[in-house]
This record gives C-alpha cells, structure tokens and sequence, in this order.
C-alpha cells in the first residue's frame, strides 16, 4: 500500500526538504520503517526506545489521530494520507 505522508518542518532536513512523501506499508508502524530506510534518523525522532509513539508527536491517519484508532498497527490503504505533527506547548 503506498500512502503519503505529510512531513512538519522541523523533519523536512531528513526529507531533502519535501514536505510530502509517498511510502509503502500496511500499517503505520511499517510506514514509519520504511519512512526510516528512505530517510535514516525520522523514526528516532518520532519513536522512543520502547518502539512507542513520542509523547509530544501526533501521527493522524486520514485525519485521525492513531491514539484513538489501532495506534501504531493502524492498517492503512493505499492512498491514504498520514500527517506528522510534532505536539506544540507554551502558554501562560
């Protein structure tokens, strides 16, 4: 299945720059792998040492948030469109 992943800016360095890519998987987790062999250092950045999401990253999977759906073994299909967003916090 290949999927687009939408990249945040502090990631695109690892890109070449691209915001969007196309990669294969048929889960999120495995897109994340594969995001990992085409562009070495993204997985460390949205993964902790367990293998678990970051705490301070989203990952959404046509729009929803993978935490609320099947988390990293989320299925997706062709087609689909995941969105990296790194977490935001500030505030008074």
């Amino acid at each position: 299945m290949t999927v687009r992943v939408r990249i945040p800016t502090p990631l695109r360095k690892l890109t070449g720059g691209s915001d969007e890519v196309s990669v294969e998987g048929a889960s999120v987790r495995a897109v994340i792998d594969n995001l990992e062999e085409r562009h070495p250092g993204v997985r460390e950045r949205l993964l902790d040492q367990k293998g678990d999401l970051r705490r301070f990253v989203n990952v959404y999977l046509n729009g929803n948030d993978i935490r609320f759906l099947n988390d990293l073994n989320s299925t997706v299909k062709d087609g689909d469109d995941i969105s990296i967003v790194p977490a935001i916090a500030g505030g008074r």
